[in-house]
């Protein structure tokens, strides 16, 4: 569901033709306006977070009583394939978002405190640097850290940071060419040029 795509259309633009080329949020921010730039955000952030719990309401449409192992499992798969699914999205020949927003909704869906602290991060780093890249890369590598602090007693702990680093990992490969920008001094402010 390329939301950044659908509603660049329904505003007679394709964003993959213009600012950054990319169908995110940040893009559509820059290039359709902050009200639509927003909206594509919280639609990413919902896909993800309507993913993990799909999972739930299946179980409880099929009057299954599932253990809380099983539902976790079950939105975490449900979660990742919403990940890999915006950013290597098949309607547009696999090639999508960052996956910044989606991962924020997934992971709100599962553990809530440490993603919103991440969050928190997040717009401060934004608020600092001005540049969405710097946010989300600084958001991502902090993430593992965040969900290491739950409580040494959940017995999902260990699971629950090797899947938040794999999903960090892929967000920062996903912010290559940001990278290559700023250490070249050229990436830009949220205002202006490519995202």
């Amino acid at each position: 569901m390329p939301s950044g795509l659908w509603i660049g259309r329904a505003r007679g633009v394709d964003l993959r033709a213009v600012g950054s080329r990319n169908i995110g949020a940040t893009n559509a921010y820059r290039v359709l306006g902050a009200r639509w730039g927003i909206l594509v955000f919280l639609l990413d952030a919902a896909k993800g977070f309507l993913a993990v719990r799909a999972t739930h309401l299946l179980a409880l449409a099929f009057g299954r009583t599932a253990s809380h192992d099983a539902l976790l499992v079950a939105g975490l798969a449900a979660g990742v394939a919403a990940i890999l699914g915006h950013i290597f999205t098949p309607w547009l020949g696999f090639r999508g978002g960052r996956g910044v927003a989606t991962s924020l909704g997934v992971f709100l869906a599962i553990v809530p405190v440490p993603t919103l602290c991440v969050f928190g991060l997040w717009i401060l780093l934004l608020l600092l640097s001005r540049r969405v890249s710097v946010a989300s890369i600084g958001a991502a590598l902090a993430y593992p850290f965040f969900v290491f602090l739950l409580p040494r007693g959940d017995a999902h702990r260990a699971l629950l940071v090797g899947i938040a680093a794999l999903v960090s990992l892929l967000v920062i490969v996903r912010h290559k060419a940001n990278i290559q920008r700023l250490l070249q001094g050229t990436e830009p402010p949220i205002h202006g040029g490519r995202a």
